[in-house]
């Protein structure tokens, strides 16, 4: 075959393109325009992305609107059309309510957008390879020079794709400054966002951010009490005491919080009583003095209506969803840590028909992943399996294997936080001490394991530091 031939068939083919994906991302958009479009945006989608041009019009109209905190629906996309004077040319009233018609579920829209995203890659490679051709038939031009400049239009190729990393230089550098700022904070200093419980921040060094910290624990164990005290203390800058944090610490910092479990009125209720030290069963039953009461409570709601705390207690939410609304809480309140209450509550759409197994990892990595995107750490929690009862331990001791549902989550974590208390545990040689909490740091990425002992008062929801530490252990054994 000759070469002429060969050219006359590249020139008939069509480039890559996929019109049913593209229809789809705009209409998972239409469907669910925030979630869709910020990972259109993490994913860098340009109207370029579209090969059809009618899609590149849409998508930018749609961005456009999105950027402007714009209403999105069919109603709004044709009425800005119009305002445009681009409703013809986007493909008129009838093909935009096609593309709902033919999306059935924005769930799977990440794969829609991948799909266009390899097409438009393809479409560029050939373009530029198209563009090297022409210019090697140039013999005005030096061969190494254009070398040169084709092997630089490719390399843009892959600078232009998603993930930005630090140069080798750039990180020892940043590396020697927070030792440096360390250093100034002196000896015991907290490198992350201290918890406000002094002896669990001794083992950790504080909340690091882009870290997935894991809180495990049975029902029943104060996992969610915890997680609540820790939320407390960062969102207000003070410790469980009311003392201010240390350092540069000593300030608000916002707090996302996804409850799947827990309404907000029932987490504002329990923080409130605990800040206040009125328990709740008492309210509930009548048998305090309302006056006193009221002015406990008044005075904790003064210093809790302001703290900076984003509760979304959506039941049932998807990860995929979770990540956008983490995004948005980032964006509109520069929070600085989020709480997930719990795990296994979650759902992957895209994972729900392979098993609980796979989904649960699945979830589990995403979390992780979006502790790294948003530069924060992320406390989530997660129930344990029935493994510390059924193994005949006196203490009913948990391990890190007894995360339920999957050891992705496991593997994941950056440091694994497994509560017990051995009140709950007859058999336990502690089980008459009614106000002990042990917390495992069973996995501890970047510093010491052991336990740590804590104080909880059942009735009002709130741990404290225990003076006695005779049985904290320290070691590096789990540690990778």
């Amino acid at each position: 075959m000759s070469d002429d031939v060969v050219k006359s068939k590249s020139a008939l083919r069509a480039p890559p393109s996929s019109k049913e994906a593209e229809r789809g991302v705009l209409g998972s958009v239409l469907l669910d325009s925030n979630r869709v479009m910020d990972i259109c945006e993490e994913g860098r989608v340009v109207p370029e992305t579209f090969y059809d041009h009618r899609n590149q019009l849409l998508y930018e109209t749609l961005r456009g609107m999105s950027h402007n905190s714009q209403t999105i629906d069919t109603l709004t996309l044709c009425e800005q059309l119009r305002t445009l004077k681009k409703l013809d040319s986007a493909g008129g009233v009838a093909y935009i309510q096609s593309l709902i018609d033919q999306t059935p579920t924005a769930a799977h829209s990440e794969y829609y957008i991948n799909i266009i995203r390899q097409k438009h890659l393809l479409r560029t490679i050939i373009q530029y390879a198209r563009e090297a051709e022409s210019s090697c038939y140039n013999e005005a031009v030096g061969a190494d020079l254009l070398l040169g400049e084709i092997e630089q239009k490719f390399l843009s190729i892959a600078d232009q794709q998603e993930g930005t990393a630090l140069t080798w230089s750039q990180a020892v550098t940043n590396t020697i400054s927070h030792i440096d700022r360390l250093f100034s904070l002196g000896a015991g200093a907290v490198s992350g966002l201290p918890c406000g419980l002094t002896n669990l921040d001794k083992k950790l060094k504080g909340l690091r951010d882009q870290e997935m910290i894991v809180l495990a624990a049975r029902p029943s164990m104060g996992k969610t009490s915890l997680a609540m005290n820790i939320a407390e203390c960062v969102a207000l800058g003070r410790n469980i005491y009311g003392q201010p944090m240390k350092g540069d610490h000593n300030r608000p910092h916002g707090v996302g919080v996804f409850s799947l479990e827990m309404s907000t009125e029932s987490l504002a209720m329990r923080m409130l009583c605990g800040m206040s030290g009125v328990p709740s069963f008492q309210i509930d039953q009548g048998i305090l003095n309302p006056k006193n009461v009221n002015m406990k409570l008044s005075r904790g709601a003064n210093d809790l209506k302001n703290a900076p705390i984003y509760v979304d207690d959506t039941g049932g939410l998807d990860v995929m969803d979770m990540r956008a609304r983490a995004r948005r809480m980032k964006k509109r309140y520069n929070i600085e840590l989020i709480v997930i209450d719990y795990l296994q509550l979650c759902n992957y759409r895209e994972f729900s028909k392979q098993g609980r197994q796979i989904e649960t990892s699945q979830i589990s990595g995403q979390i992780k992943s979006m502790a790294k995107e948003l530069n924060l750490p992320v406390v989530v929690l997660s129930q344990l399996s029935r493994g510390p009862e059924q193994r005949g331990d006196k203490t009913n001791r948990p391990k890190l294997s007894d995360l339920r549902d999957s050891g992705a989550i496991e593997q994941d974590a950056d440091v694994a936080l497994l509560l017990r208390r051995p009140c709950k545990a007859a058999s336990d040689p502690e089980f008459d001490d009614i106000r002990l909490a042990i917390i495992d740091v069973a996995k501890h990425r970047n510093g010491p394991t052991g336990e740590v002992r804590l104080d909880f008062d059942d009735e009002l929801t709130r741990f404290g530091d225990r003076a006695d530490t005779r049985s904290e252990t320290s070691g590096f054994d789990n540690k990778e």
